[in-house]
């Protein structure tokens, strides 16, 4: 598949490029950040990390905010961050609001119209998107990992559940745990999806994937600001994840960060910290 490179900047020793390609999966140009450590022009195969960013964010936001490259150029792994949804589709009602369609993708694969041809996140996540890394990059076979914030941390948290053994471990920064039960998800999930009595909602929702979850031992790492007026207002419920995972027995971390917020100024006070519990993972 062939790759266009967008931009390319030197960073601690290596280079965080973008590239766009033609996306099968979602059906228009696609951009993804991939940050290549200074470790990859030794011709190694490294380990990769995904990173899936939040409502209203492109693949911008994390290369520029979080400060990571700092820290996988230290450890010597890959992190590659696609954009959030399909852009340039013009379908009605796709840029109306900030929750829904353009930048808010969800990272499932939508059943509705007009929505099912071309919101199918998941796929392009799980499947297109892997297959393009590993074939134009130098890349240790079956060495991937995952992460996120909000949005994305839900994301990450159900391709890692939907498919036992293939991420190496996952994290995720304020995700929405329960998205069957907060207004954002119901609203997405209304609209990508159905309605709630004649769809699978929980086939997309973490909170209820966990009780299900038949694999390799799987920890959940979470990391929540305790400021976050999101957690508050309902709509990322840590506490229903936690409680599903306790039933079931599936291990699962919540660092809870005294005066810190939904931003990338919390995200980036602590990314070190989750690239190097990837890292130990993934170098095992």
């Amino acid at each position: 598949m062939a790759l266009t490179e967008v931009s390319s900047n030197k960073s601690f020793g290596g280079y965080q490029k973008v590239y766009s390609h033609e996306s099968k999966e979602v059906g228009c140009t696609m951009k993804f950040g991939i940050y290549l450590p200074p470790q990859a022009e030794e011709g190694k195969k490294l380990p990769v990390i995904y990173w899936l960013s939040g409502l209203t964010c492109s693949e911008a936001n994390f290369i520029e905010k979080a400060g990571a490259q700092r820290y996988a150029a230290e450890h010597g792994v890959i992190i590659v961050n696609p954009d959030t949804s399909p852009r340039g589709l013009n379908l009605p009602g796709d840029s109306d609001a900030y929750d829904f369609g353009e930048g808010a993708g969800f990272y499932v694969n939508a059943m509705q119209e007009p929505w099912k041809a071309n919101y199918r996140m998941y796929n392009y996540v799980t499947v297109e998107l892997p297959n393009v890394i590993g074939t134009n990059f130098e890349i240790a076979e079956g060495k991937q990992s995952i992460m996120g914030h909000s949005m994305g941390g839900h994301g990450a948290l159900i391709c890692a559940l939907k498919n036992p053994g293939f991420y190496k471990s996952v994290s995720a920064f304020a995700p929405i745990c329960n998205p069957s039960e907060c207004p954002w998800g119901i609203k997405a999930l209304t609209g990508y999806l159905g309605p709630k009595e004649t769809s699978s909602w929980a086939d997309w929702d973490a909170t209820e994937l966990v009780k299900k979850y038949n694999g390799p031992a799987l920890e959940l790492l979470i990391d929540q600001g305790m400021d976050d007026k999101f957690l508050s207002e309902k709509q990322l419920l840590p506490e229903n994840l936690f409680e599903a995972c306790k039933a079931v027995g599936v291990p699962a971390i919540l660092k809870k960060r005294e005066g810190y917020n939904h931003s990338y100024f919390y995200i980036a006070s602590f990314i070190g910290e989750h690239i190097k519990y990837h890292a130990e993972a993934l170098l095992k």
